[in-house]
């Protein structure tokens, strides 16, 4: 892997926390929402209620398509993520307890909120494993992006 495009990857994970998430309906249609994530490396984990539209879509086809940027005043000033990816549920009790901590650490004003942070029985976990990252830089140029195949 490029690892100078491997650590430009991990600053713009680490810049943000939200991520519009495309999934596949049962009729076909790609179906996107914005949903908060953590990361390990490049592995993204987010989670999601158990009966939700988006956790039916994942149990049929894990393939995801999502973004991960923010809005700027100046079209030249957009930087930015987009992944093909796979998404499956997290089943092993220590994977997931560590997912809900990372999310936790990225959403630290949780704890003050009279909301309790879920426990792994009460929600869906997901664990994103790219496929094929592009990097989107327009202070490089209109569009430009690189690829890094994972």
């Amino acid at each position: 892997m490029d690892s100078q495009l491997t650590d430009q990857i991990l600053t713009l994970l680490r810049q943000h926390r939200i991520m519009s998430l495309a999934t596949l309906r049962p009729d076909g249609w790609p179906q996107a929402t914005t949903v908060g994530y953590a990361h390990e490396g490049l592995t993204l984990y987010f989670l999601c209620g158990p009966d939700s539209q988006k956790a039916a879509n994942l149990a049929r086809d894990g393939r995801v398509s999502l973004t991960i940027d923010h809005d700027t005043d100046e079209v030249m000033d957009i930087k930015g993520l987009s992944m093909a990816a796979r998404a499956q549920s997290v089943l092993d009790p220590a994977e997931a307890q560590r997912a809900l901590h990372l999310l936790l650490k990225r959403y630290p004003q949780q704890t003050a909120l009279p909301l309790p942070m879920p426990k792994p029985s009460d929600v869906r976990i997901f664990r994103v494993t790219p496929i094929v990252i592009s990097v989107l830089d327009y202070s490089k140029g209109f569009g430009h992006t690189e690829l890094l195949l994972c």
